[in-house]
């Protein structure tokens, strides 16, 4: 490899079980980054005194900042306080400058990410040239990840059913569509968490970061999904532990809520091949989920794990820490209403 970038955006394929294999990344947000940075380069839109500015609190953002010192461009990063500090510094030892909305900005409807979104307006307006990737709706972002799908159809053959968390819904429609170009019939499970509004449940606080959102990305094809889980801080912790204790993978919480329902599923269905996306390492969270005395204080160790999800028919009756749902590859509009 000529660049770290290029290294870290293939996964590792893991089997966990005899029909359940992950796919464990080391930064997944590395490859739309990637793919966008440089289609715009290609284009045209990335000239040597353009600034590269986004909206992030997560793993894009570190995506992007890798991106930034390979390419030899300015980066400016609109966040939240809910940002991970680890993660801040990481970002600006790379030379991200990161700016920050108030904590107060989130009061507002659409949280922190209207805030933030309103604020990168007023950054994009102050540059004289600047280029924002617009993860929620540049459709390079689950254009991008045809090279997962080919992976996993390489290395695996023919795939039954994949199941990851979906944020931005780049990873999961991206790569879930380029399979069914050959494997109409491959299954799609989606893994949010309470308080997201993307399949139905109403706007409200998520501890669980880096999966669900506060407004519908663009990105978001619902038709993609056959079935959706939503899972809680709580369970998504403990599935994340019991990963790193049973398998040694040591993956963030959002890994641990897909690998609950990935499991789960693979057991009912032993005759068909289940992938689960795993996005990123557990580094960032020693402070927090691989910390006892952290999950006691925030009580997220008295939760004994659901052996099974709760079924509902309705996707806001969601409110159990574990919940399963059959979207049945339908709009937003035809399962939630207008």
């Amino acid at each position: 490899m000529t660049e770290a970038t290029a290294a870290y955006q293939n996964p590792r394929l893991v089997r966990l079980g005899p029909n359940l294999w992950a796919a464990c990344f080391t930064l997944m947000k590395l490859i739309p980054a990637r793919y966008i940075l440089r289609r715009a380069a290609e284009q045209g839109l990335l000239t040597p005194d353009t600034v590269i500015v986004e909206t992030t609190s997560g793993t894009f953002g570190l995506a992007l900042a890798m991106q930034a010192v390979h390419l030899d461009r300015r980066l400016v990063l609109v966040s939240d306080p809910a940002i991970d500090e680890r993660l801040y510094r990481r970002l600006t030892d790379l030379g991200a400058v990161v700016d920050r909305v108030p904590k107060e900005a989130g009061d507002g409807p659409g949280g922190f990410q209207t805030a933030r979104l309103n604020r990168l307006a007023e950054v994009r307006a102050g540059l004289e040239h600047s280029f924002c990737p617009e993860q929620y709706t540049n459709p390079d972002n689950p254009r991008s990840y045809a090279i997962v799908s080919e992976l996993l159809r390489e290395r695996l053959g023919r795939v039954d059913c994949v199941v990851g968390p979906v944020g931005s819904g780049g990873s999961m429609c991206g790569t879930v569509t380029h399979l069914r170009r050959t494997d109409p019939h491959c299954r799609a499970i989606g893994v949010d968490t309470h308080g997201s509004v993307l399949f139905g449940q109403p706007e409200g606080h998520r501890e669980l970061r880096g999966l669900g959102m506060s407004v519908l990305p663009a990105n978001l094809d619902h038709r993609v999904f056959d079935d959706v889980h939503w899972c809680s801080a709580a369970a998504a912790y403990q599935a994340t532990r019991e990963l790193h204790q049973s398998h040694a993978l040591f993956m963030g919480p959002t890994s641990g809520a897909a690998y609950l329902a990935a499991r789960w599923w693979a057991q009912q269905n032993p005759e068909a091949l289940t992938v689960v996306m795993m996005p990123d390492e557990g580094y960032r969270y020693q402070d927090t989920v691989y910390d006892d005395a952290w999950l006691a204080e925030h009580r997220h160790d008295r939760l004994l794990l659901p052996a099974e999800p709760k079924i509902v028919n309705l996707a806001a009756a969601a409110d159990a820490a574990w919940t399963g749902f059959a979207w049945g590859r339908r709009s937003y509009g035809e399962v939630v209403g207008s």
